[in-house]
């Protein structure tokens, strides 16, 4: 059979299943660049998680040059996407690749060259866990000390998904932290994406998806007032326990309205005000705490409908889930919540394993 020939009866196959949009040509680019057996390994490793080239070098036991090579022509012809996160870059299948999913699980799954390439693989997950359980070890200390001034994370989580419906379409966690919000709504996502400016955070949620098999989240390094993505890229937008943290908290909630579509679902989860300096003198936090009709203002000037605050008094802090909506859109149930502003104390967790 013919190159053209083939590439043809595999158009056919993914008309049937969705692909039409993609032309001859293109089709033809991504076989020709998978056409390579190093290129279709790293296809297959790629299929199991995000790597590096450090990490890609030492699986498939070529020079650096040599796979980089190999990896950029797969990129240019879409079958892999580049993801910078500082001087660090993670390679990954393309998100919108049918073509690069399938040739990748045409591999046959006994292919000695893969079996070691997977070995490979999971010595490297396993040092990537090492290194994620040493940071958690580190910090659990002082994660635990805040998370006890508030109410059961399991409690804040279950308000949460009551306030998401069950297919939530394409989500974006903003802060991701360790990916906990990942894992909890992933399995309601077609397509989950984590920001974090922390590398540290962004290895112990690679870790977290990984153990969770969560293929179609990821993680990336980025900034909130400057998000990657298009306008109305996302059907749900998070803010979980980031906001007491950020300089200009009515930038990022605009800047996590933009992303949002027409119907979606923008919830921020953080504190009530409170008075505990503590949090701001040894963790950080520039805020303690916001006041509904602020969390509402900022909203209401991104062009979002506020729905009734939703809070959850505990110990010290009480915490506060505020969701709002694409003008527009029919805001989901919630509850009101009955006690006064002026009785509610408050402040902050952040997502840790």
């Amino acid at each position: 059979m013919t190159e053209k020939a083939f590439a043809t009866r595999i158009k056919i196959s993914l008309y049937v299943r969705g692909m039409a949009s993609r032309s001859i040509d293109q089709l033809l680019a991504g076989l020709r660049a998978a056409a390579e057996p190093t290129r279709l390994r790293l296809l297959a490793i790629c299929a199991q998680a995000e790597l590096t080239v450090t990490e890609l070098t030492q699986i498939v036991g070529q020079s650096q040059p040599r796979v980089s090579r190999h990896l950029k022509l797969l990129c240019e012809a879409g079958l892999l996407d580049r993801l910078r996160e500082g001087s660090w870059v993670f390679y990954r299948l393309a998100r919108d690749a049918e073509l690069a999913r399938r040739l990748a699980a045409l591999v046959p799954a006994g292919d000695p060259a893969l079996a070691l390439d997977l070995e490979r693989l999971e010595r490297i997950k396993a040092a990537r866990a090492a290194t994620a359980q040493a940071y958690f070890r580190e910090n659990a200390p002082r994660w635990d000390r805040i998370r006890s001034l508030y109410v059961d994370d399991r409690e804040v989580e279950a308000r949460l998904l009551d306030l998401l419906p069950d297919a939530v379409g394409d989500l974006l966690d903003l802060g991701t932290g360790t990916g906990r919000m990942l894992e909890l709504l992933g399995p309601r996502a077609e397509r989950a994406i984590g920001i974090d400016l922390s590398r540290e955070m962004l290895a112990v949620a690679r870790v977290n998806l990984d153990r969770r098999g969560l293929r179609h989240c990821e993680v990336r390094q980025g900034d909130i007032y400057q998000l990657p993505f298009p306008a109305a890229s996302f059907d749900v937008v998070l803010l979980h326990q980031v906001l007491h943290y950020v300089e200009r908290p009515a930038a990022a909630i605009a800047e996590a309205a933009r992303v949002l579509r027409p119907g979606g679902r923008l919830v921020v989860v953080d504190f009530a005000p409170h008075a505990l300096e503590f949090l701001r003198d040894e963790h950080k936090h520039r805020r303690l705490g916001f006041a509904d009709d602020e969390l509402a203002g900022w909203q209401r000037a991104a062009g979002l409908d506020p729905a009734p605050p939703q809070a959850l008094p505990g110990g010290a802090l009480t915490v506060v889930l505020w969701a709002a909506d694409r003008q527009g859109s029919q805001l989901l149930p919630s509850n009101d919540r009955s006690e006064p502003a002026p009785e509610r104390a408050l402040a902050l967790a952040g997502d840790t394993p």
